[in-house]
């Protein structure tokens, strides 16, 4: 299974960072959540702090592109395979960086790729 960093997290329900990390579990991926207000979900912590976490798959965007800048080098320190971009967070600067490092950029939303069977 695949270790998925949401950054962007929610506790809302009604988010879709909150039902891709519900949907995520129940495809039995590990996630790690990530956004500016500390809570839990599903048991798991949201952190507020950019920690060194190891095995990340896919990083999974529920930033909108001008949030993202501040992710940067964080994000590519985590040497994913993948980010996803999910709608509403496309970023053809970041995009570019990310494909200069070697690492996928897929603009998709996480909850077809699960739906679908392409995750």
């Amino acid at each position: 299974m695949k270790k998925t960093l949401i950054i962007g997290a929610s506790s809302k329900p009604e988010r879709y960072a909150y039902l891709a990390a519900e949907k995520l579990l129940a495809y039995g991926h590990e996630i790690e959540l990530l956004a500016k207000r500390p809570d839990v979900v599903f048991g798991k912590t949201i952190d507020t702090e950019k920690k060194a976490f190891t095995n990340i798959d896919t990083v999974t965007l529920y930033l909108s592109a001008q949030y993202q800048t501040e992710y940067y080098d964080y994000i590519l320190s985590l040497n994913p395979k993948r980010v996803v971009f999910n709608p509403g967070t496309e970023n053809p600067e970041f995009e570019k960086l990310l494909a200069e490092n070697g690492i996928i950029a897929e603009e998709a939303c996480t909850l077809v790729l699960l739906g679908t069977g392409q995750y």
